[in-house]
């Protein structure tokens, strides 16, 4: 961990100065863009484009919750359909990465007006404007995670957020990007500008929620760029807002994020946050590939990091610990091959290990 605080330290140092791109890139110091955080007074209303980092005072976030919290028998899904979409409001739309990021990505905030509930884990469907030259049919839907948890950014009930990275694609012939090849959804929400009007559909999914009637479950998050997205709905939950969830939690939270370098980071602030306020249940681990190296000498990725806990990892899921996935397919072989590695030196058959995460619902995996 003594890695990681040296880089928190300079991430922080980056923050705090207003430091030339030049001298940045040469120290990779991060000059990201600081996101609309606000500490709400007591009695305000907060702005639906603002992210509450605390509640306001002498609230909790226990309004929408289940009977007991943790019972997912009648969670919301699938309440809007492609054929009968609700219509919800961009309230904002920011690039929360800074300049040397590889591609942009972007946090962007929706009103639902309290009609399309969600539970953390879940995603919800945008269905594009336009039609598909293709096939001369109208746009289909696209899944995204949805980046908030069920109270919102704002912590009403009524927003929800989508962590969303532009698709572009650089055409080596042209020396150029191709307008013809980007991708139609999410340049459309990178491109949204507050009061657009967009159509969702959802909330979809049961794979990524979290079990949470059993308050010492660890978490173990293995994200790469914008699958950070359930995870941030995850630890906001447990530790920003006052949810029943969080006051009964001691277990630990373990985010391992992996993007290519410091300015690429998303959400940091927040996790910074939480990191100094619950050393004991939070551990953070980023995987910087253009910035790091493995144990091998090779550019750091995901896989790389987990890897330097494996034996940690293994004894957390043995002891029913829930390991989730989410972002790049590429992470899971390797993933894979470093849990396969810890049976093999254990005496124990990979394949049943697995099969018995799977089965006890340990297991969660949400790639493309």
């Amino acid at each position: 961990m003594k890695t990681f605080y040296l880089m928190a330290s300079t991430i922080a140092l980056a923050k705090a100065l207003t430091i030339p791109r030049s001298l940045a890139r040469r120290f990779k110091l991060s000059s990201h863009v600081k996101m609309d955080y606000a500490n709400p007074t007591a009695g305000s209303t907060p702005s639906k484009g603002v992210i509450l980092s605390e509640p306001p005072s002498g609230t909790k976030q226990d309004f929408l919750e289940a009977s007991p919290y943790w019972d997912q028998k009648n969670i919301p899904l699938n309440t809007f359909k492609n054929k009968s979409p609700f219509t919800a409001t961009v309230v904002s739309c920011k690039r929360i990465v800074g300049p040397e990021a590889t591609g942009e990505t972007c946090h962007i905030i929706f009103d639902h007006q309290g009609k399309m509930p969600y539970w953390e884990g879940q995603s919800y469907g945008v269905l594009p404007p336009g039609i598909n030259p293709k096939n001369g049919k109208p746009h289909t839907v696209r899944l995204y995670s949805i980046a908030s948890t069920r109270y919102g950014d704002d912590m009403t009930g009524q927003t929800a957020s989508l962590c969303v990275r532009r698709a572009t694609y650089w055409d080596p012939e042209l020396g150029r990007e191709d307008p013809a090849k980007k991708g139609v959804c999410s340049n459309y929400l990178c491109d949204a500008d507050p009061g657009l009007e967009v159509k969702l559909t959802g909330p979809s999914g049961k794979v990524m929620l979290m079990p949470e009637e059993d308050p010492s479950t660890d978490y173990i998050m293995v994200a790469t760029g914008t699958g950070i997205a359930p995870f941030r709905g995850f630890i906001r939950r447990l530790f920003t807002e006052k949810t029943p969830a969080g006051e009964a939690y001691r277990g630990l939270a373990w985010l391992f994020l992996g993007v290519a370098n410091t300015d690429a980071l998303l959400y940091d602030d927040e996790w910074q946050a939480v990191l100094s306020k619950w050393p004991s249940n939070f551990k953070l681990d980023y995987a910087l590939s253009r910035e790091q190296t493995n144990t091998k000498g090779g550019k750091m990725y995901i896989q790389d990091k987990v890897e330097e806990y494996a034996d940690d990892i293994f004894s957390r899921l043995e002891n029913g610990a829930h390991m989730y996935f989410c972002g790049l397919k590429g992470m899971m072989p390797g993933i894979q091959d470093m849990l396969k590695g810890v049976c093999d030196k254990k005496g124990i058959d990979y394949d049943e290990f697995i099969g018995g995460l799977k089965k006890a619902g340990q297991w969660h995996v949400e790639v493309y």
